[in-house]
């Protein structure tokens, strides 16, 4: 049984299960803990389930996310911040914002070199109103070294303070700029790559459409890791009790999309532009890699997405893992499941390299 304490909630970084821990907002779903109760937590991975238990325990003490509380949710996740890995360079860079906009901050790990190497664009996980770029560079370390790869990763602005428009083209401004800039820092430009966590999948998707429609920046991977693709779930598509009930639940998903979009989640006048799952045009985008537990809330449009990419001629790989939840590889990273679940990405991306 893999031993779950703070470190490993440090070690979620960016990813919404933080925040979500953070707000108790799977305790305001009062559904979802007791159906996970009921079952005495047996549809999830023996290896899981202390942290499954503990993550429910912390979480329902909390009374959800709101305008009012949550900037106190973003202070208590920022609390869990690792601090960096001391033998991976990590740069903190300012670099140009699109036409009208402030400067964006991106990270740049493992930068520089004489040998040019590949490059992964990164955008974090929290449910488009938390965690940050920062949080996730020790992460990023670990998978630059391992990969022998630079990483830039983009301190996009969250919602609702700023709607889908601004931190979409926060993201694009980051990769532009690590495509135009590849030389300096040891990157060769053809050989770049998209990954995001959860709604950081949102961004990563958002970027491989708008790679391809303007036309500046090939992309060979899109790697979505339990992407938050669809306004809908949970709102006027309904889940079963026991999806999502541990890590990211429905209401919060509401809350999160609503934010990001500035009008109700699952609404008919949502712009399509903002989100994923209702881009009617997925010809032409790079190869996909997607990857989620089969108990987290996204499993369903995250299947229903890359089947649409597989019937555009997208060559997609999808993994589905059973008895996982939202952020499992993160807080259970010794679990066998998750070794494998995170194997499967590095190969992604090693193939794409």
């Amino acid at each position: 049984m893999v031993d779950f304490n703070r470190r490993q909630f440090a070690m979620l970084g960016g990813i919404t299960l933080l925040g979500t821990l953070a707000a108790g907002s799977i305790g305001a779903c009062a559904s979802a803990p007791e159906a996970i109760a009921s079952n005495d937590l047996s549809m999830v991975d023996p290896e899981l389930r202390e942290a499954a238990g503990r993550i429910l325990e912390m979480s329902s003490k909390g009374g959800g996310f709101s305008d009012a509380t949550l900037q106190a949710s973003r202070e208590r996740g920022a609390s869990f911040v690792r601090p960096f890995l001391p033998d991976v360079p990590v740069v903190e860079r300012q670099v140009p914002g699109a036409s009208g906009m402030a400067d964006v901050t991106v990270y740049v790990v493992n930068g520089g070199g004489e040998t040019a190497r590949p490059a992964i664009l990164h955008t974090h996980g929290g449910g488009h109103i938390l965690g940050s770029a920062k949080g996730d560079v020790p992460y990023l370390q670990a998978m630059a070294r391992e990969l022998d790869c630079v990483v830039v990763t983009v301190e996009y602005r969250l919602a609702p303070e700023t709607k889908y428009t601004g931190s979409v083209e926060d993201n694009y401004a980051g990769l532009l700029w690590l495509y135009r800039n590849a030389d300096a820092i040891g990157v060769d430009r053809s050989r770049i790559a998209l990954l995001g966590e959860s709604a950081g999948g949102t961004h990563a998707a958002l970027l491989a459409i708008a790679a391809r429609d303007r036309g500046e920046v090939p992309i060979v991977l899109q790697a979505l890791i339990y992407p938050m693709l669809d306004d809908r779930t949970g709102s006027t598509r309904s889940v079963p009790p026991f999806i999502g009930a541990i890590g990211w639940d429905a209401k919060s998903n509401g809350y999160g999309w609503t934010s990001f979009l500035g009008q109700e989640a699952g609404s008919a006048s949502v712009p399509a532009a903002g989100v994923p799952a209702r881009i009617a045009d997925l010809n032409g985008l790079p190869p996909a890699f997607i990857s989620v537990g089969a108990l987290d809330l996204f499993v369903s449009e995250d299947i229903q997405y890359a089947n649409r990419l597989i019937d555009s001629g997208v060559p997609t790989e999808l993994l589905v893992v059973p008895g996982a939840f939202h952020g499992f590889d993160r807080v259970g990273a010794e679990a066998a499941v998750s070794k494998r679940f995170d194997a499967a990405k590095m190969a992604a991306f090693r193939r794409a390299f």
